[in-house]
Formats: C-alpha cells, structure tokens, sequence
C-alpha cells in the first residue's frame, strides 16, 4: 500500500487538504497526517471540523506537529509521498532556510534530503518576494510547487470543481489514475 505524509499548514484552503485525503484513501493510499496549531484554525473555520475528525478517516494516522521524533520525521521510514496542503508562506519559508521546528518542516525536509516526492500546495495571494525566492530556490532542489490556482477551461460549476481541479493537479504528480474533472482533449477549440 502506498504511503503518504500530508501536512495541513495554516494558509487559506484547508478544503483542498480535506478532498486530497478523501482522493488518496479512495485509491488506497495509507496516510500520515500532520496539522499545525494555524491548520486546525483554518480547518475548523472553512469546513467545521477537527484534525481528530478529519484523521477519523480509514487509512488516516493523526501525528502531533510537536512531536520530532514522529514516523514522519525519519529518513528511514519509507514514504512515496510528502505533500504540504495547504502550505503557508511561513512554512515554506523555513522549508526553504532548512528549519525543521516542527514535525511538517521537518517531513519536508526528510523528503528533499532522502530525494522523495514533496509537493507544496501554496494558496496565499498575492504571493510576497521572500516567498516567491523561496519557491524558486525549492523548486531548483526538485521540489513541486503547485499553486492552489484552479483553472476555468473545464466550466466548473461547484466549489467543489474548483476544489477537485488542484487535486487533480496533485494526484498527477503522484502518478494516481483518477477522474477528477475533464481532461484537456485539443477538441474543446474549434
């Protein structure tokens, strides 16, 4: 069964990660699930719950942010994936200065140091220039930045097209056959 850390960051967007948790164990993927103290805040305000209910999912471990010595802090447990969804510019920041104070920094940092799949959801906008400088910088050491930026092409009609579009996104990168949204043919234009 394939793995994934996911870490919920307190940047606008906690839906994103409640749709990328639901996508990731419909296709059987077993999670570790970290929220930072400002992810919990965001996750009750945008979708009424808590961590303790979102990781109440099948296949869905809570770990405690606080908590370096956690599975996902460890270069040798083995993880497919690290995705940081939502990821505050905060977060990003200390990713991209190689702070780890944290259990969602630190699992980053894991993935760039074992060369593992770590995707970063950023949603703030506008984005600032320490924050952008960063993004390049991660991006140069092979890190996926994928703005939580939905596109319109595919008409959506629900919060939730838009919502699943970024998902999409990610599930790509993670080499999951999915069917979230349409894909682009070349025959929508003519």
């Amino acid at each position: 069964m394939p793995e994934a850390v996911v870490a919920l960051t307190g940047a606008s967007g906690a839906k994103y990660c409640v749709r990328l948790l639901d996508a990731l164990v419909d296709h059987g993927w077993s999670v570790n699930l970290i929220v930072t103290s400002s992810g919990a805040i965001n996750l009750d305000l945008e979708c009424g719950i808590t961590p303790e209910e979102l990781a109440s999912r099948e296949g869905v471990t809570l770990e405690d942010n606080r908590n370096l010595a956690a599975r996902s802090a460890s270069g040798s447990a083995r993880f497919d994936a690290y995705v940081v969804c939502p990821a505050s510019g905060t977060t990003i920041g200390k990713i991209a200065s190689g702070i780890s104070d944290n259990l969602a920094t630190r699992g980053a940092l894991v993935a760039i140091k074992e060369r593992r799949k770590l995707i970063l959801v950023p949603r703030e906008a506008p984005f600032s220039t320490p924050h952008l400088k960063a993004m390049a910088n991660l991006s140069e050491w092979g890190v996926v930045i994928l703005p939580a930026s939905p596109g319109f092409y595919h008409q959506p009609e629900t919060i939730d097209d838009l919502i699943d579009f970024v998902v999409a996104r990610i599930l790509d990168q993670l080499e999951i056959d999915h069917s979230l949204g349409k894909r682009w043919t070349g025959e929508e234009v003519g």
